[in-house]
């Protein structure tokens, strides 16, 4: 397939301004991970440089290798049982309103990583009080019962990506299912907890698909919903099918509310934290 030039409208700067340096020297000094670096998001420049960032528990390496992601793939090492307070440290000189945790997959471990995930939002909230928190977690193998055990912690917002439409999800994702997913989003919804989840475009979907996934997410009662698109990390990953225009991402948002969506984040450069703390509001 021919490469297909990058539109002006995705050029951005990286960053470098005063924000952006204290925040990579807070997370540096507590030897963090964060999704904006491994998964090369295109908005690390802004976000650093107004001090958020989204933390990313469990190590930086993942035990799956999906064809969209840049984290490191591989044999993970143990957990870093100082990491939730780390992490909690690093939100409070970050003096975040609103903190972002993301994981890598963690197959490997028993309980997926769950009880990682609780003594992070744990702890966050001690040394917090005041900051909301978000988690974006994996699926942990659709099991409902871990997936409780993070909703018992009561973060304010529970994130878990679909990333893309049905048909395209066996070759987009290395082991997650759409059902799966939805069955994810659906318990946390179950469990009276705000439900997130978000997509990419420009993978070779069509209108219609992502009409279907918005009804399905509607149907496990998640109401907030992102929709961002596809950039090829390297290039072993899945090429870009098609560059998205901005027109289309507004379009796409007016239906989505339409829909019943409570909030849509919907644009080129949206990622799944972008903005996050504006799903706590209305629309």
């Amino acid at each position: 397939m021919a490469h297909i030039k990058k539109p002006e409208w995705l050029k951005v700067k990286l960053g470098g301004e005063g924000g952006y340096s204290h925040t990579h020297n807070i997370l540096e000094s507590h030897g963090l991970h964060t999704i904006c670096s491994s998964g090369r998001c295109p908005n690390q420049g802004e976000c650093w440089g107004r001090g958020t960032a989204t933390f990313m528990i469990g190590g930086d390496i993942c035990t799956r290798s999906c064809k969209f992601c840049n984290t490191k793939t591989g044999k993970p090492l143990p957990l870093d049982t100082d990491e939730p307070m780390k992490v909690a440290e690093s939100v409070k000189l970050m003096e975040l309103k609103h903190a972002v945790v993301t994981s890598v997959d963690r197959d490997d471990l028993p309980d997926m990583g769950a009880l990682h995930w609780v003594a992070t939002i744990n702890k966050i909230r001690e040394v917090n009080p005041a900051t909301t928190i978000e988690v974006l977690i994996p699926d942990f193998q659709g099991k409902p019962e871990l997936v409780d055990m993070v909703c018992a912690a009561a973060p304010e917002v529970i994130s878990h990506n679909m990333e893309t439409v049905r048909r395209l999800t066996p070759q987009v994702r290395s082991a997650a299912r759409y059902d799966v997913s939805l069955s994810v989003l659906a318990r946390i919804a179950a469990n009276g907890c705000k439900a997130k989840s978000g997509i990419m475009l420009g993978l070779g979907e069509t209108t219609d698909e992502i009409l279907e996934t918005m009804d399905d997410l509607l149907s496990a009662n998640c109401l907030v919903l992102t929709m961002g698109q596809y950039l090829q990390p390297t290039r072993r990953h899945l090429p870009v099918e098609a560059y998205i225009h901005p027109d289309e991402f507004s379009r796409l948002k007016e239906i989505a509310l339409s829909k019943g969506f409570s909030h849509v984040e919907s644009g080129p450069l949206v990622r799944s934290s972008y903005h996050a703390e504006n799903c706590l509001g209305n629309r």
